[in-house]
């Protein structure tokens, strides 16, 4: 195997050989069986796999046969309400991963798309953390520099409208690889900042960049996943709390050394900067060293990691054969068998030669990712008043923790900076950086707790939001009370961790868990 993949390599079935099986010899996957014969009202003991390479014995529409497929996704284009060529081959496509099952390849690609998340969070430390030494070098007030940081949320936002769309225009495999691409450039970039509005600007460019990360990577990371593993996506979440540790620990090192005293008391920032370019290359290390480290997540993916194309832009796109070949070669990864074939797909969908709407246009695509903000998608999260409840406190809950995760983390280091500054002189750097990686640390572990407590019987998804809710404001109210530096050291450990603990993975989950109780899939 070559050590730099061909990051365009388009495919055919023959370059993976011995993974074809009939779809009347096939073994499928024990879940696809039982959920095929519920639906399809046979009998639980009469369509049971007894040996690999036998037909299944439930008659002519059991899950073995043609008929049958053909009658599931029936049912299951019924319930979705889209019904076109392009839609039934997609769930013949999603059959098929299905019965393949989690292997190496998807977990290749949980790896890879963590280092997005990673990324993601690694950007938004470097830029509170970057804060006070551009107030001191460029003499900007510590209350005009926070605009730096909304500088940084406009690209987010911006990034992640633009590669959302874009990937289904474009495809995932060049979303992807661009998001992560730019981050990394742009990042190298923000060191070399010639002022303050620049670096805005480059924050701005980073934002943008970064900014698709988690609506690109969680929608190819779940397109390859079986529905039975589709919860793995929650678990995307513990890379997040690794890039703030990763960011705060460089920035313990650098910042302490290499950083203007933070004795700001008798600059006049109206007047030229408080301190050279010379005595302040600690926040420009920072940034280098982080743009470095994104820009190698993105070599991993682009040269040491063939990413197959999504087959559902394959099809949107008319490349019905590549995306057979696509899943031949998740297959071929995963050392099994699959039974696609384009001929089981035209069986299904019709043949591209004789039926229309087997390609989708980019007016169509996007009518399609903007029809899931319809009144007809959004009305059965009001279809009872329970339902329609939940729906309201699950949405307060994200858009509390979108206020408040920013308000709080990206400025704690200029909060630890200066307190107590009405009497004493500002916190020195060693101690700011110090403390904000603790609080770093503490961070961590809370993902991997509420990953195990979701599952936890009397505890669930429900109660560890709610706990953690409840504990993180009262720590927040805690951390105002007192201008000691070891109080609001150990309330902003406290929160950092509870805070952890409901910001991903329970509240992921619980969506997750609401939105296959819905009329709609």
């Amino acid at each position: 195997m070559p050590i730099f993949m061909n990051p365009f390599q388009k495919h055919d079935v023959s370059d993976f050989p011995d993974v074809y099986v009939p779809l009347a010899h096939a073994t499928r996957n024990s879940s696809v069986v039982a959920d095929h014969d519920k639906k399809l009202g046979i009998p639980s003991n009469s369509s049971v796999n007894d040996k690999a390479g036998e037909a299944n014995v439930g008659g002519e529409y059991s899950a073995n046969t043609l008929e049958g497929l053909r009658a599931e996704i029936d049912l299951d284009i019924a319930a979705s309400g889209h019904d076109t060529a392009y839609d039934r081959k997609s769930k013949v496509i999603n059959k098929a991963i299905m019965d393949i099952g989690m292997g190496s390849y998807q977990w290749q690609l949980f790896v890879l798309c963590g280092f997005g998340w990673l990324a993601d969070n690694l950007v938004l430390q470097v830029v509170a953390l970057t804060l006070p030494s551009l107030t001191s070098e460029f003499g900007v007030s510590s209350n005009n520099v926070r605009y730096t940081t909304c500088a940084t949320f406009v690209g987010l936002c911006l990034g992640a409208s633009f590669w959302g769309i874009g990937a289904d225009l474009l495809g995932r495999r060049l979303a992807f690889n661009t998001t992560l691409f730019l981050a990394g450039v742009f990042g190298l970039a923000v060191g070399g900042g010639p002022s303050w509005v620049g670096t805005c600007g480059l924050f701005a460019a980073l934002g943008f960049g970064v900014g698709g990360n988690l609506p690109v990577d969680g929608a190819l990371f779940l397109e390859f996943l079986p529905s039975a593993s589709q919860s793995l996506l929650t678990l995307l979440s513990v890379w997040w709390p690794l890039g703030q540790l990763l960011g705060s620990l460089i920035a313990w090192g650098f910042l302490s050394s290499y950083t203007c005293s933070p004795d700001l008391t008798s600059c006049d920032v109206s007047a030229p900067p408080c301190c050279s370019k010379a005595d302040n290359w600690g926040w420009r290390y920072l940034n280098i060293t982080v743009g470095a480290i994104i820009f190698s997540m993105f070599m991993a993916r682009f040269f040491f990691f063939h990413l197959f194309e999504s087959p559902k832009y394959l099809l949107s796109k008319g490349r019905q054969a590549e995306a057979v070949a696509t899943v031949h070669g998740i297959a071929y990864k995963n050392k099994r068998k699959t039974w696609l074939s384009e001929e089981v797909l035209n069986a299904i969908g019709g043949d591209p030669a004789v039926v229309e709407y087997t390609k989708l246009s980019h007016t169509e695509i996007v009518k399609r990712t903007l029809g899931k903000f319809s009144k007809d998608r959004i009305a059965p999260l009001f279809a009872t008043r329970r339902l329609g409840l939940m729906t309201c406190l699950i949405w307060l809950c994200w858009a509390t923790i979108g206020m408040g995760y920013p308000l709080f983390n990206a400025f704690l280091p200029q909060y630890f900076q200066n307190v107590g500054k009405a009497n004493t002189a500002p916190t020195p750097n060693s101690i700011v950086y110090r403390n904000y990686a603790i609080t770093s640390i503490v961070g961590v572990p809370g993902s991997f707790i509420a990953a195990y407590t979701v599952d936890v019987k009397y505890i669930g998804r429900k109660y560890t939001i709610a706990i953690a809710t409840l504990i993180t404001g009262i720590l927040l109210f805690c951390f105002t009370i007192s201008s000691d530096s070891n109080y609001q050291l150990t309330f902003s450990s406290l929160e950092a961790f509870f805070q952890s603990t409901f910001h991903h993975s329970p509240s992921t989950t619980f969506v997750v868990k609401l939105m296959r109780t819905l009329p709609f899939k």
